[in-house]
């Protein structure tokens, strides 16, 4: 629930975390739903209670690429369009139905001009963030294929059960053959 991941991060106070959750809408989303689409500006912040989304873009060949996965308990967003409310490079899909609490960038603004305890879980949001874009990075310029696999295994456990093998395939900068071969073998 999302009043407990943030919680989970800054001490909010019982008011505080009210008035908080409740500039959040809860929704309800199909499985293989497009939230945002490639040029266009990404209005709202996702936080995924259940369910897994991803970031992909399209090469010129027609072909998607996955850039990122988003799983349950964590934000989802194509965060350059929403932070600076410029056409978005990705699209956002989610992959299996889900419940989403979504907030919009100007309720968003709101909360953090009135909580200081905001800006705080922003910080500390963007930094883990920041964190996992430089693991992947790193792990695609100096780990092999196999260890790209099994790094992102410990991210997502459950991942080949519940997303294509051709959007891991994509995500891991693989062949789905390459891929096949890794899971036969671990």
């Amino acid at each position: 629930m999302i009043s407990d991941f943030l919680l989970k991060l800054v001490p909010f106070s019982p008011n505080e975390l009210n008035d908080i959750v409740s500039h959040f809408e809860k929704e309800h989303v199909a499985k293989d739903e497009v939230l945002i689409k490639e040029g266009q500006i990404c209005h709202k912040l996702y936080f995924i209670e259940q369910g897994i989304g991803r970031s992909y873009y399209l090469k010129e060949d027609g072909k998607d690429v996955t850039q990122w996965f988003f799983g349950d308990g964590n934000f989802m967003t194509s965060a350059d369009s929403f932070f600076q409310q410029s056409p978005s490079l990705y699209f956002l899909e989610v992959l299996e139905d889900a419940v989403l609490y979504s907030i919009t960038k100007e309720k968003m603004d709101l909360l953090l001009a009135k909580y200081h305890k905001m800006e705080t879980l922003s910080r500390l949001v963007t930094i883990e963030i920041l964190n996992q874009i430089v693991q992947k990075l790193n792990a695609i310029q100096f780990q092999t294929a196999k260890e790209r696999y099994n790094y992102m295994l410990a991210d997502f456990p459950d991942i080949a059960q519940r997303v294509s093998l051709g959007h891991i395939a994509s995500y891991l900068g693989i062949t789905q053959e390459t891929l096949s071969r890794i899971r036969r073998k671990n």
